[in-house]
């Protein structure tokens, strides 16, 4: 285990460029594959290129204010208290590994956009009750969890097939959450990370040959400073805890009604807006807030910039016919037996280029559903083999780590010595459970 957690650190911290340079490196990639295995011409990849690269604008909004709301949260007062004492029932730096692992796990097989902040909040906090513990494989554990996320409440995938009306119902009718998200194969799957995955980072701490702690000073948090007089209009309007909680209040009472319209369903927008809510009144008044949307947006710079150039290598792959040819390919060496691994393996490689679940599906949906009924295999684990596919290879993309590295103050060369573990991990037992529920 050190030897192996060692190579690939030491790989990954050598060789793993900026997320932002990898981006441009696989839109060149993107680029070139198209010109040499599809009849488009260069300025057609350019073009396919340009007419996306804006198409996540929406999603990018949501990514930066999942971070700056989710952010805002934990730094208010009591939040901060609640936190700081979690962290305390670990007693030793392994106790402390585990446990942030399973609250990513939790909160991530919740909500997605929440558990990836949490987590990463969460072993901040870690890290200042354990300062001996190593906060590369600290983070590194908390976004493990991320890797349930479309296994869980929030995925894309079975939220999508289970409403009325969706663009493959025609085809494979409306699956209920009882056969995906539910079912059998799916339960046993997140069971076995969720025993597994804890256990792999224990191992990889015990096998560290060197603990890189993290210097106490990038843990303090941000110090709000009361004025010592509030001696103007202005400047009581803004410490007025009034005008903080009215829009807080209102937001409590839309959250009640969209609840109780919708059930449990949890949204991005619906995350966010929670997260704003909450931090509008808990932190007081408009003064504090701000002040600490300051210091959270200081980490959105990653999301805003490079999520715009995997909307664009999204455009060509899609456009190109290069996602649906890859999926193809998959489906022409497979059998009824090897159908749902072959799809999780032909998801994960997408993957890399879509990092998106739902532009994803709308790429192998339309191949992977005809063939697994053509075969015999059930439609809804042929969904589940993409969905689980998606976010298995999260673990070695840095689109999705962005947030949580943005939290930690670390780059993703830091962490991803540890992830590639967890993606080989993962993908024998995901692929395992696959092939022998065929």
């Amino acid at each position: 285990m050190q030897r192996l957690t060692g190579f690939f650190d030491h790989l990954m911290r050598r060789y793993l460029p900026d997320p932002f340079v990898l981006a441009v490196l696989l839109t060149l990639l993107a680029f070139i594959l198209g010109i040499l295995f599809t009849p488009h011409s260069p300025a057609n990849m350019v073009q396919f290129w340009g007419d996306s690269i804006w198409k996540l604008l929406t999603f990018t909004m949501q990514m930066v204010l999942v971070l700056v709301t989710g952010y805002v949260l934990a730094v208010a007062p009591i939040v901060h208290k609640f936190l700081k004492k979690a962290a305390k029932l670990a007693q030793s730096p392994g106790q402390g590994i585990v446990l942030v692992t399973l609250i990513s796990f939790i909160a991530c097989w919740i909500n997605w956009g929440f558990g990836l902040i949490v987590g990463a909040l969460f072993a901040k906090h870690m890290a200042r009750a354990q300062q001996a513990i190593d906060y590369r494989l600290l983070i590194a554990s908390a976004y493990s969890g991320f890797l349930i996320w479309h296994g869980g409440l929030s995925g894309s995938v079975p939220l999508t097939i289970a409403t009325e009306h969706h663009f493959m119902s025609g085809i494979m009718g409306v699956i209920h959450s009882s056969e995906t998200i539910f079912a059998r194969f799916n339960l046993i799957i997140l069971g076995l990370l969720l025993v597994i995955m804890p256990a792999l980072n224990w191992l990889m701490m015990r096998g560290l040959d060197k603990t890189v702690t993290v210097d106490p000073k990038r843990l303090e948090e941000p110090s709000v400073t009361e004025p010592a007089v509030i001696d103007s209009p202005a400047r009581k309007l803004e410490h007025s805890r009034l005008l903080a909680l009215l829009p807080g209040l209102m937001g409590l009472a839309y959250l009640w009604i969209y609840f109780s319209r919708n059930g449990a369903s949890l949204t991005l927008d619906i995350v966010n807006f929670f997260f704003l809510t909450l931090g509008l009144i808990l932190h007081g008044h408009a003064g504090r807030f701000l002040d600490a949307v300051t210091q959270g947006v200081k980490g959105a710079g990653g999301i805003i910039i490079q999520f715009p150039l995997y909307a664009g290598i999204m455009g060509m792959m899609m456009s190109s016919g290069m996602g649906a040819a890859m999926s193809e390919w998959f489906v022409s060496i497979a059998s009824a037996d090897s159908f749902p691994l072959m799809t999780f393996i032909s998801a994960g490689l997408l993957n890399m280029f879509i990092p998106s679940g739902g532009g994803q599906w709308a790429i192998q949906a339309p191949i992977m559903i005809p063939a697994a009924l053509e075969l015999g295999v059930e439609p809804a684990k042929a969904a589940m083999a993409i969905a689980w596919g998606d976010a298995w290879t999260n673990m070695i993309q840095p689109f999705w780590a962005l947030p949580a590295l943005a939290v930690a103050g670390l780059q993703a060369r830091d962490i991803m010595g540890f992830c590639i573990m967890h993606l080989l991990v993962s993908g024998v037992i995901i692929g395992g459970v696959f092939y022998l529920a065929a």
